[in-house]
């Protein structure tokens, strides 16, 4: 057998500009991924690094050939252990480089045995949650026009971007927006553990159903003590970065969220949610603003989870590839019955 393997970076722009308490993008900057067999077959993944965790595209681009090496020497798409292990062992970082790779590998994988990835890994598609839809920051008014436009397009949950001045009002907006949504908020590490607790106590009262990342991930005692005082229960996003975090969190929040660009991989990916299972907690799959070529292989996780956050390529005014249909939030894994992630270019 022989896989080639290539990759491109592409600027991807947004509908609106997306602000969080950390700061405000106007474009995704993704590198895509493609895995192909002697036969034609591809397989295709995505990285949407976040310099956060210290990755670019930059970044991403400097590593794959190395990466890309490594799946071009294995030589075998269903060898998927052997090339996560030897990608990590080689590259240590670059979770979102590495999970593109992992993506492509997987997708290209089912693909040769006919089947969705989902069915591989023996998943009911009826049991996926729905999506949730993120209200970035924003002057009130148009948080205000964004929530009502996103329940008018049909999606009933929505994760509110907080971690401002004006956090009462915005969430008071939202909620007048949108009365029968499910509402989610996310602080993005913005709040101290006491403002937490204090909000925790009126967004309650808005009928929130849980709070992600209230305080920055380097204060895992105030994460505690949130956990412990707070009314509503409490997601772990910046805190829960890798499988080794899971139970350090165990005792400090109800959720643990993961990200496939920050687990570096499909795989690492199902051992965390059996980890944070395993530790009594919640799980919910989240992301960055991303393509479908990443996305589609998040959503097939959804069936393993409690909480669904993948609303990356829905925030995108284009996006060069398709993926799971996820119309209304609801996550359609057998809409088309693909084999491998579901992720195709739009023009095909």
């Amino acid at each position: 057998m022989t896989l080639d393997t290539e990759f491109e970076r592409v600027s991807l722009p947004l509908q609106d500009p997306f602000t969080i308490a950390r700061g405000t993008q106007t474009e995704a900057e993704n590198v895509i991924v493609r895995i192909a067999d002697e036969a034609g077959m591809t397989g295709v993944g995505g990285a949407a690094p976040s310099a956060h965790y210290g990755e670019t595209a930059a970044t991403v681009e400097a590593v794959l050939p190395e990466l890309l090496s490594i799946v071009e020497a294995v030589d075998d798409p269903h060898a998927i252990r052997e090339v996560e292990s030897r990608m990590a062992s080689a590259i240590g970082d670059n979770p979102a480089a590495r999970a593109a790779v992992s993506i492509a590998v997987h997708d290209l994988a089912a693909k040769r045995l006919g089947v969705p990835l989902y069915r591989l890994w023996g998943l009911d598609p009826s049991t996926a949650p729905a999506t949730s839809y993120t209200v970035g920051l924003d002057e009130t008014e148009r948080v205000r026009e964004k929530a009502a436009a996103a329940v008018e397009a049909g999606y009933p949950i929505l994760k509110v971007k907080l971690g401002t001045d004006r956090d009462r009002e915005l969430i008071d907006a939202v909620r007048e927006a949108a009365p029968d949504a499910r509402l989610r908020v996310d602080a993005n590490e913005a709040w101290t553990p006491r403002e937490a607790v204090e909000k925790s106590a009126w967004l309650a009262d808005r009928d929130v159903e849980f709070v992600e990342q209230p305080v920055p991930a380097g204060d895992p005692e105030g994460l505690r003590f949130v956990y412990e005082r707070s009314a509503l229960p409490i997601a772990a996003d910046e805190s829960c970065v890798t499988l080794s975090d899971v139970p350090a969190i165990a005792d400090r929040c109800d959720i643990a969220n993961l990200k496939l660009m920050k687990t570096g991989g499909v795989s690492e990916a199902r051992r965390m949610i059996a980890a944070a299972r395993a530790h009594g907690l919640e799980v919910m799959c989240g992301c960055m603003i991303e393509s479908n070529a990443s996305i589609a292989a998040a959503a097939g996780l959804a069936p393993l989870l409690d909480y669904a956050d993948l609303d990356g390529s829905l925030l995108l005014a284009e996006d060069p590839y398709e993926g799971i249909d996820l119309t209304g939030g609801e996550i359609r894994l057998d809409d088309r019955d693909r084999a491998g992630t579901g992720a195709r270019l739009a023009s095909e």
